[in-house]
């Protein structure tokens, strides 16, 4: 390598221009080393001359949201939100928080959707089938029909099979609220919950007065129950009260925590009512489109960080609180029989019948039908028999 060509230094006069010229330039770490060997002042006129730099750092203020969830402030559901705001937090570098309230801190569980829509709230952490009720159409996006694919196949429907497009289109297009949503945490399915006795047949379940949201109320009446829908703190004073007798909302450690197992004794786990559902997270549009791309992406994609945080949360918790149900508070826990379960699948295809008259909810069914042949068949076809690896390793265990 021949040595680099010596240049000449820069007259003082030459120097004026430069610094006269360069202003941003002249502050930062490259001009001073330049400059350093051929200046003849004195360092009182140095300093004069070149300021000390300003780090490199951000100087924007710290935007603030304020975000209600639609649990309670014990719940096992709070504590999944937390974890997304954990994750906001440290993504932005704290320029990003999240006030989180919980449920009824300014309205109630059911109606965070519309305090954002107009503002009241800059977001929610909530569940499409407490909405449902606006357009039974909100109610596929969480607790719809099944077709084989599980709820971690229907969330990447939602991300790659085109769920996404049709949820946006649902909610500002159809019903023109100015929100945005993302969704994360692929619910394991839910149980068919609480009773007072064994559900053994069909029959068992005719009559009940039970608890459930979404499309499971007319799935759960096609099958003969008697349904109200309540958010989940009010389950618990409405078993006390009579208004109802049974009821489902999510998990063992939600029904734990609600003292389930204090009214009743008898747990069914296994269902098609609610077995793929998610947590959405809404902003208001006009505030989430003030913010900048930065925060935008980070609001975004810190679902997708929370999603896998949840889900392992999830699974230690539930598993844990399940077999403190059995083992603690000697709750009966029974895998829902299979005819009950056939008998779910066709009160849905009855359901379908009707609701598909709509053009859009057709269109979303038929988007989520297309991607659960692809997906589940490959999935179905591919999957390891887990059941039959549990009962190898730990026998008689699990009955069937």
């Amino acid at each position: 390598m021949t040595a680099p060509e010596k240049k000449p230094l820069v007259s003082r006069s030459s120097r004026r221009k430069f610094l006269k010229g360069a202003g941003i330039a002249a502050a930062t770490s490259t001009a001073a080393v330049i400059l350093a060997g051929c200046d003849e002042s004195s360092e009182e006129e140095k300093k004069k001359k070149n300021p000390p730099s300003a780090p490199n750092i951000s100087r924007a203020e710290t935007v603030t949201l304020k975000v209600q969830s639609s649990w309670g402030s014990k719940s096992v559901f709070q504590e999944m939100a937390k974890q997304y705001v954990e994750r906001v937090d440290k993504m932005s570098g704290g320029r990003l928080k999240i006030d989180l309230l919980p449920a009824g801190a300014v309205v109630k569980a059911f109606q965070v959707q519309d305090a954002c829509h107009k503002g009241v709230l800059d977001g929610a952490h909530t569940v499409t089938a407490y909405w449902y009720g606006k357009n039974k159409a909100a109610s596929l996006f969480g607790t719809g029909p099944v077709f084989g694919a599980n709820a971690a196949q229907i969330l990447a429907w939602i991300h790659y099979g085109g769920g996404k497009d049709l949820y946006r289109e649902l909610v500002q297009d159809i019903l023109k609220l100015n929100l945005v949503g993302f969704f994360c945490m692929p619910m394991p399915t839910q149980p068919l919950g609480w009773f007072k006795k064994e559900i053994r047949t069909t029959e068992d379940m005719k009559g009940i007065k039970y608890r459930t949201v979404g499309l499971a109320t007319d799935i759960m009446q096609g099958m003969g129950l008697k349904v109200t829908q309540l958010p989940g703190g009010e389950i618990i004073p409405a078993l006390e009260r009579g208004v109802i007798e049974a009821f489902e909302f999510n998990n063992p450690t939600s029904d734990r925590q609600f003292g389930a197992h204090d009214v009743s004794k008898n747990y069914m786990l296994g269902s098609y009512h609610q077995a793929a559902e998610f947590f959405e997270i809404i902003f208001n549009k006009n505030r989430f489109e003030k913010l900048a791309p930065e925060l935008q992406a980070i609001l975004e994609f810190s679902a997708e960080a929370a999603n896998t945080a949840n889900y392992g949360f999830a699974m230690d918790n539930y598993s844990k609180d399940l077999q403190g149900l059995i083992k603690k508070d000697k709750v009966n826990v029974k895998r829902t029989p299979q005819a009950v379960m056939k008998a779910q699948l066709f009160s849905w295809d009855e359901v379908l019948k009707k609701l598909e008259k709509d053009p859009f909810f057709a269109k979303v069914v038929k988007s989520q039908k297309d991607w659960s042949y692809r997906v589940a068949f490959y999935d179905l076809m591919n999957a390891a028999d887990y059941k039959l690896a549990f009962k190898h390793h730990f026998p008689n265990e699990i009955s069937s």
